[in-house]
C-alpha cells in the first residue's frame, strides 16, 4: 500500500514539472509584466514633490491658493498620502499644485489644517496671563480659610 502511494507521487511530480514551452513562456512573461509594474510604481514619487515631476504624472491636475508655511500642510498631507507640489508666487503666498482625481483628499487634508491653525490661535494664552490669575487665587484662598475659620468659631 505504501509502495503504490510512493509511486503515484512520483508520478505526479514528474507530470507536473514537464512544462511546455508555451507554459514557461507564459509564467515568464507573468513575472516580467509584475517586474515592470512594480518599477513603474517605484518611478512615481509620492507625496511632495517638484512641480516638474508632478506635471509628469498621468491625469490632470489642479492648483489652488495657500497662504502659509508650506511645512505646516505637510505634516498633515502625509496622513492623507496626497501628491502635491508647492509654487512660490511671492513671500508666504504659494501655488498648491496636486492632482485632479485626489481633490477630495485635499480638501479633507485642508480641513483639517484649518481647524488646527485657528484651534492653535486660541490656544495661546500668555504666560504672564497664567501666572497673574493663578497668584490671585493664591492670594484668595487664604483669606477664604481665615474666613471659614472665624465663622466656625463664632457659630460655637
Amino acid at each position: 500500500m505504501q509502495e503504490e502511494v510512493n509511486q503515484r507521487t512520483v508520478a505526479l511530480s514528474i507530470r507536473a514539472t514537464k512544462l511546455t514551452g508555451r507554459v514557461l513562456a507564459a509564467a515568464f512573461g507573468k513575472v516580467l509584466q509584475a517586474a515592470k509594474k512594480h518599477r513603474q510604481k517605484a518611478l512615481t514619487p509620492q507625496g511632495r514633490q517638484s512641480v516638474k515631476k508632478l506635471m509628469n504624472h498621468y491625469g490632470g491636475k489642479n492648483a489652488m491658493q495657500y497662504v502659509g508655511a508650506p511645512k505646516d500642510f505637510d505634516r498633515i498631507a502625509k496622513e492623507f498620502h496626497v501628491d502635491y507640489a508647492f509654487h512660490k508666487v511671492s513671500p508666504g503666498h504659494y501655488l498648491l499644485f496636486f492632482k485632479a482625481n485626489q481633490a477630495d483628499a485635499i480638501t479633507a487634508a485642508f480641513q483639517k489644517y484649518s481647524t488646527k491653525v485657528l484651534n492653535k490661535d486660541q490656544d495661546k494664552t500668555s504666560i504672564l496671563g497664567q501666572l497673574r490669575k493663578l497668584t490671585e487665587q493664591i492670594r484668595t484662598k487664604p483669606k477664604e480659610k481665615q474666613r471659614t475659620r472665624e465663622a466656625v468659631k463664632d457659630g460655637r
